[in-house]
């Protein structure tokens, strides 16, 4: 009897001893980008240390960058945990890609999901080149969970036509109810507690919601398209003040800080590696060599041009997305470079008129050298001590390129050539004399 008794007890209290289903949320209401590639990356390995039954993606988007997004897809299709993904009214572009990676979609009424066609910075489409990349990775997520290819494609490419679908003049975008009918949604749910309840089965089930750590925040705020234009004008802006009133030094610990936080969060979560680092540096060190050690502007300046835009540009992108299919894929570094380009040129520009407003007045003196050098306290400044040997024949001891030192009745002098290059050996003429140098030009033949 009271064996019986204990039978009905544990039969009674089963539910006791069932184990709730993890359910685990990550909130992406923003662009699509590196920070948010990031977040659903940390999202991930949280949810697998806790030991997650499933995972689920609250996404409100219109899109974003095709290589953050590619990121985003992967990470989902490699993830051995069951996702969903809860489309809070919009899923557009890159965020259409997130959506139909994750095993099961589910939508508010009144949302949208589509429009995924690759567009440049001013919106237009690009050429079919980048759309072939977008068509191919849309198709091949859309096989692996088995939704119709076409309507995939059809999302990036007007031309794709799927009667009583999608005519052949626009890009597909899906309602709610168009997403279930076609088999892009499982169904309506207005909160996550609902999309919780439906993929559970009535059983119980606890949410936990990712939660971020301060440093966490700060990474991720520095990896923003916003933070990093800005850093890359502080860089650029630095070096140009830097090189028009050198020793000032501010620009340049201006610069160095800047370079420090742009590099630090990327290199931190993996994107930057060491190679772009170097090349940046090495960048930076040619643009030097050619103003300040060969004077003029030719390969080493462009050398330094070339590789400082690259290590920026490629340290913003996971070099695993630049092969698809085996492939060699340009789309990824579009976003980047323009980002890089534009800041550079902004920054160029507004230095430019800040030099020409502020440089050579009073409103900057906490960073300019205003010491005064007086007479009285026993400083001199070159004269005219040199003008009689202008007009006067001189041998060139060391090539001048164009500074150098020149022999006058055995006396060495720095001078600097008007025009062009002397070799050493030559001889020159002395045509001015000017704040302590000699400038020289070649004889007249």
């Amino acid at each position: 009897m009271k064996r019986l008794l204990l039978i009905l007890f544990l039969l009674c209290n089963l539910n006791a001893f069932a184990q709730k289903t993890i359910i685990y949320v990550v909130e992406i209401k923003e662009e699509i980008n590196a920070a948010a590639a990031k977040k659903l990356s940390k999202g991930i390995e949280d949810a697998k240390k806790i030991g997650a039954d499933h995972v689920i993606l609250h996404l409100k988007t219109y899109g974003g960058a095709v290589d953050a997004a590619d990121t985003m897809r992967t990470a989902l299709l490699n993830l051995s945990i069951p996702t969903s993904v809860f489309v809070d009214n919009q899923a557009i572009s890159a965020g259409a890609l997130i959506s139909i990676a994750c095993d099961s979609i589910y939508m508010r009424r009144g949302g949208s999901i589509g429009a995924a066609t690759v567009v440049n910075q001013a919106g237009e489409p690009m050429p079919d080149k980048y759309q072939s990349f977008m068509r191919a990775m849309m198709r091949s997520t859309a096989e692996v969970n088995g939704r119709d290819p076409r309507i995939a494609e059809a999302m990036v490419d007007p031309s794709v036509y799927i009667p009583g679908i999608i005519d052949s003049s626009k890009v597909l975008s899906f309602t709610t109810e168009e997403a279930i009918k076609y088999g892009y949604c499982e169904g309506v749910a207005e909160s996550i507690e609902e999309v919780a309840s439906t993929i559970s089965s009535g059983a119980e089930y606890e949410i936990k919601y990712q939660r971020l750590t301060l440093i966490d925040r700060v990474l991720l705020f520095f990896l923003t398209p916003f933070m990093q234009g800005l850093l890359l004008m502080v860089i650029v802006g630095g070096i140009y003040f830097e090189l028009q009133s050198p020793g000032i030094g501010f620009p340049s610990i201006a610069a160095l800080t800047a370079a420090v936080l742009y590099f630090s969060p990327l290199y931190l979560e993996g994107l930057a590696e060491n190679w772009e680092i170097v090349i940046f540096v090495s960048g930076v060190l040619l643009m030097l060599a050619e103003i300040f050690v060969i004077p003029g502007f030719g390969i080493a300046g462009i050398s330094g041009i070339v590789l400082m835009v690259t290590g920026l540009a490629f340290a913003m992108i996971d070099n695993n997305l630049f092969y698809y299919d085996g492939n060699f894929n340009f789309v990824v570094l579009l976003k980047p470079v323009s980002i890089v380009l534009l800041s550079a040129f902004v920054s160029l520009l507004s230095s430019i008129f800040l030099a020409g407003k502020y440089l050579n007045t009073k409103t900057l003196p906490a960073i300019s050298l205003s010491t005064v050098l007086d007479v009285k306290d026993g400083f001199s400044s070159p004269g005219k001590e040199l003008d009689y040997l202008v007009g006067r024949y001189a041998l060139v001891v060391t090539h001048m390129r164009p500074s150098g030192k020149i022999d006058v009745d055995g006396k060495w002098f720095e001078a600097t050539m008007e025009f062009g290059t002397a070799d050493k050996g030559e001889s020159v003429v002395i045509s001015r004399s000017e704040g302590g140098r000699l400038y020289c030009e070649h004889p007249a033949q």
